[in-house]
């Protein structure tokens, strides 16, 4: 993606972040100095700037198969205690230096496990990196709160054991589960079992949803499996007719908004998949102006050149966006956190309000 010069305003702004996936947001440094380390030497390039360079490229390149490719290599240096310490730690200091306050982030313990790991272990690794992240984060004046969600993928058959982990975990820094990868011809229902086991221990679960398949995916997502959240969800204005100059809405969007679904939206990504065709034509804007629940989200930043502060500044430069729309969008996130309603709120009141009444944004009900 291009390079874009990131607001002071935009830069100083409390941040939420709910679609994040760890494995997509690896240092190039960090991969390199990992890869010599554990003599991994399939890298397409052996130092940090040409690497990022690649992983940018290859995202961008329109080929499914070597946007694949990219994640060959961020999970191959993430298969001991600690390469995914350090890329859990680093990844809560990179969050916490973009501004972000609370960041939920995702990974596949199933796909840590070639180098002999427990998915526990994973977990444990995990976590402890994330609390290392935190403390130097709150020492340097950047306080982050980070939090897990363990992801199934859609195409294997572990989505009941790694719910069961997510439980087991949930008083330890996992605050809920998702599915992902490649959705047609892997609906969610497939992993029915797990959304019901979740369900019965009153746990929380989003999942990837209405990116590339459509409606069929948000519909099972919700109304079968029983989805708090939808990753991306950016398919769901196929049931909005814009047509009229009042945008009519279909009986399954209307659904979403009126339940106040979260919609986890990632406009760069987006972009490169080709579920939108520019910032300024992205869906979001629509649904923001609908009033559904949207939130702004990064996917996978090493892949998409980005930050957070970078997706907000595509929206307000080539979509209009405010910074009120944002402080809005910002304060969706944290009212759809996998986190008890107190802590919620007390991000919302005591850091996001008050960061963005100091920037000048107007004090509003939502």
């Amino acid at each position: 993606m291009s390079d874009i010069a990131v607001s002071p305003d935009i830069a100083a702004a409390p941040k939420a972040l709910l679609h994040d996936h760890l494995d997509g947001g690896v240092r190039p440094q960090t991969i390199v100095e990992i890869s010599d380390e554990i003599g991994y030497t399939d890298l397409p390039r052996t130092d940090a700037t040409s690497l990022d360079q690649w992983f940018r490229e290859s995202a961008d390149s329109g080929s499914l198969v070597r946007y694949l490719e990219t994640f060959e290599h961020t999970v191959a240096v993430m298969q001991t205690t600690a390469g995914l310490h350090r890329v859990a730690k680093e990844c809560a200091l990179d969050l916490a230096a973009d501004g972000v306050v609370y960041a939920e982030s995702r990974y596949a313990p199933e796909q840590h496990v070639a180098g002999g790991l427990a998915m526990e272990e994973v977990v444990e690794a995990v976590n402890a990196g994330f609390r290392e992240g935190e403390a130097e984060a709150a020492a340097a004046g950047r306080p982050i709160h980070m939090r897990a969600l363990l992801t199934a993928m859609r195409h294997a058959a572990r989505s009941r054991e790694i719910a069961e982990l997510a439980v087991r975990y949930r008083d330890d820094g996992v605050v809920g589960f998702d599915i992902a990868g490649a959705e047609a011809g892997y609906p969610p229902t497939r992993h029915l079992d797990a959304f019901e086991y979740l369900q019965r221990e009153n746990a929380h679960f989003t999942i990837h949803a209405g990116e590339a398949f459509g409606l069929p995916s948000i519909w099972e997502a919700i109304q079968w499996c029983g989805a708090d959240r939808l990753g991306h969800g950016v398919r769901i204005v196929d049931d909005i007719d814009t047509a009229c100059e009042q945008p009519a809405l279909g009986r399954l969007s209307a659904y979403v908004r009126d339940a106040r679904i979260p919609l986890e939206m990632c406009p760069s990504s987006n972009l490169q998949t080709g579920a939108a065709a520019s910032y300024a034509e992205h869906p979001i804007t629509l649904l923001k102006n609908l009033r559904f629940r949207v939130t702004i989200n990064t996917d996978n930043r090493l892949m998409s050149g980005t930050t957070l502060a970078r997706e907000m500044q595509h929206l307000v430069d080539e979509a209009g966006w405010t910074l009120s729309d944002i402080r809005w969008a910002t304060i969706n996130a944290l009212k759809s956190a996998f986190i008890p309603y107190d802590e919620r709120l007390a991000l919302i009141e005591k850091v996001v309000k008050p960061g963005y009444a100091a920037l000048g944004v107007p004090a509003y009900s939502v």
